[in-house]
């Protein structure tokens, strides 16, 4: 028996070994990553919550978790730039924009941008086949819009760079899909061992976030041409995908009120546009928002596009979509009160 003992304790410290320690940079991805480890250890934030990714400074516990990890998950240089030097050539850095196909127009997303929001008719997905959608959503578009309307502070210029494409991926559900298919593929390959578990965990999270996009492409559907500017230029895959009207964004402070030119320009750019509403982060303090707003007619609304307050689970990325849906019908239909 004490042999046996002695030959088990080895195979099992061997197992756990084996166990995959994957990093998220940011809480969203770590939304994604929870629903496709399921059964194995929980995915690690990188980033603390409420944390912008634009602008974070790594300290040296956050040096060691990165390395530490068996992998690492992050958007890349056009999003985490203190992270491009520290996982510049790393086995275990998974880059999602990378894998992706940054140069071709997106198919589900083409759109004439003569007119922001005239959407080819293959937007409509719901009757596609998953595996169909998965395959085109594979490239990213990296053009942009030039209508909108932009108002910057010239004291409070945007601090990121974009590279000419917008790195909030996962704010569309057809690359959240990419996202999830790519770690596990990842994970297959660090864990085949676990070759079944992530193929049940990814085939589990794909069936429910089309579900999910279902649901919410209908609870969308009403607010579809209603105008609207954010305080940050981060939504323009989750427009794309559900064909919302944004107009534009505001570069404010999120913890000063704008001087007086800045709010006469957002005034201007309201009162045109007809906007109905303006969407803030958590970041952004009360007075900021009644500045911008004082004297206007549009409603004011939050969105957060990190997930600050959401807990990783498996099923909590769906949790963040929804989130953000009714946050923008509550503002865009006036179905709840303005937050100001």
């Amino acid at each position: 028996m004490k042999a046996l003992l002695l030959l088990f304790v080895p195979l099992l410290l061997s197992s756990q070994a084996r166990a995959v320690e994957v990093l998220t940079s940011i809480k969203p991805l770590q939304l994604i990553a929870s629903a496709i480890t399921q059964g194995g250890p929980e995915p690690q934030l990188l980033l603390p919550p409420g944390s912008s990714p634009h602008d974070y400074a790594l300290r040296p516990s956050d040096v060691r978790k990165v390395k530490k990890a068996d992998l690492v998950l992050w958007v890349g240089p056009e999003l985490e730039v203190f992270l491009t030097r520290l996982l510049e050539d790393q086995a275990n850095s998974l880059a999602l924009l990378s894998e992706f196909n940054v140069n071709v127009l997106n198919t589900e997303h083409d759109h004439d941008h003569d007119s922001e929001h005239k959407h080819d008719s293959a937007h409509n997905h719901k009757d596609a086949d998953q595996h169909e959608d998965a395959h085109h959503s594979h490239e990213i578009s990296d053009a942009h819009n030039t209508d909108k309307i932009v108002v910057a502070n010239p004291d409070e210029a945007e601090s990121h760079d974009h590279s000419g494409q917008d790195a909030h991926i996962w704010l569309d559900p057809h690359q959240a899909n990419n996202i999830a298919e790519l770690l596990a593929a990842r994970l297959i390959e660090l864990d085949p061992n676990s070759i079944d578990r992530y193929q049940e965990n990814l085939a589990t999270f794909q069936a429910r976030l089309k579900k999910a996009d279902q649901k919410i492409t209908a609870q969308l559907a009403p607010a579809k041409g209603i105008g609207y500017f954010v305080f940050h230029d981060a939504y323009g895959h989750w427009e794309r995908h559900y064909q919302l009207s944004s107009l534009g964004h505001f570069t404010v402070n999120p913890a000063r009120a704008p001087g007086a030119k800045t709010v006469a320009s957002i005034h201007q750019a309201l009162k045109q546009s007809q906007a109905v509403c303006v969407f803030a982060e958590p970041q952004f303090q009360p007075a900021v928002v009644n500045a911008v707003l004082r004297n206007t007619q549009a409603r004011s609304g939050i969105l957060d596009p990190l997930a600050t307050d959401i807990t990783p689970s498996p099923d909590s990325y769906f949790v963040f979509m929804q989130q953000l849906a009714d946050a923008m019908t509550g503002c865009l239909l006036g179905s709840a009160d303005p937050a100001r």
